[in-house]
């Protein structure tokens, strides 16, 4: 990861006047090269403006696209002394949180030194109720049928709080299905999304996916290829999604003591 001052759009730039003292707000995503995602992730950042025109908020990416989290974070701590919370822009847990997020914050706490800014990083968007919501009404959306089988296709990490993580909503998902739910991975965690659509169809029953992504992607455009007989859309934007980036960043922030 690099650590060079970066130049930023003069939309939502770094070099923006200061917000009432508020943190800026981060929103890191994963990034995507598919231009219908990067619109979902920009409409959902754009939903959280117009939520609290009071906020300075910022896109950054872990993996992608540009510009990187840390350089982000960088230039708001140092470059204009401001607080920073970065909200991950992720369903779960995993290496990018654990990683790529924390280390971008490291060292940027109560223990900052004078004439820097400080920051703290947020939980991930799920597991939530609300996200439980939004996936059962995509699945209605689909053509979901009580008795279809239900796959959840989640993005996968080799860590095992992501798999809890995703567990918990599966949970909550079957609270709302009669059919039976399970869970299906796009990598680094096992069944992929192929094989537990294959073990969901074993007793005949029609299969959906639920897809448990914010936006189109690579990921998407294999779950769609995947075999089942419907796919649920992505979930970004939605107004429950505003909702809980902002209560992951009012909690960060209260870390700062703002």
């Amino acid at each position: 990861m690099t650590t060079e001052i970066l130049a930023f759009p003069s939309s939502g730039s770094p070099s923006d006047e200061p917000s009432a003292g508020a943190p800026v707000l981060v929103g890191c995503s994963h990034g995507t090269s598919d231009e219908s995602g990067r619109a979902a992730i920009r409409a959902l950042l754009d939903d959280v403006r117009a939520a609290r025109p009071d906020l300075t908020v910022h896109e950054a990416f872990v993996d992608v696209q540009q510009p990187e989290v840390g350089d982000v974070v960088t230039e708001v701590v140092t470059g204009t002394m401001q607080d920073a919370v970065v909200v991950p822009l992720l369903l779960s847990g995993g290496f990018h949180v654990d990683v790529d997020i924390t280390e971008s914050v490291a060292g940027r706490g109560e223990e900052s030194g004078p004439g820097h800014g400080r920051a703290s990083a947020a939980r991930p968007l799920g597991p939530d109720d609300r996200l439980v919501d939004l996936l059962a009404e995509r699945l209605a959306e689909a053509g979901l049928r009580p008795d279809d089988a239900v796959v959840i296709a989640a993005a996968g990490s080799s860590r095992a709080g992501a798999a809890r993580d995703v567990e918990q909503v599966a949970a909550g998902l079957r609270e709302r299905h009669t059919g039976p739910v399970t869970v299906g991975y796009g990598a680094m965690a096992k069944p992929s999304v192929p094989d537990a659509i294959t073990a969901a169809r074993a007793d005949g029953r029609r299969v959906v996916v639920a897809a448990y992504l914010l936006a189109p992607g690579f990921f998407y455009d294999r779950v769609l290829e995947a075999g089942a007989d419907l796919v649920s859309a992505p979930l970004a934007p939605d107004a429950r999604l505003t909702a809980i980036v902002l209560d992951r960043y009012a909690d960060a922030a209260a870390v700062l003591g703002r």
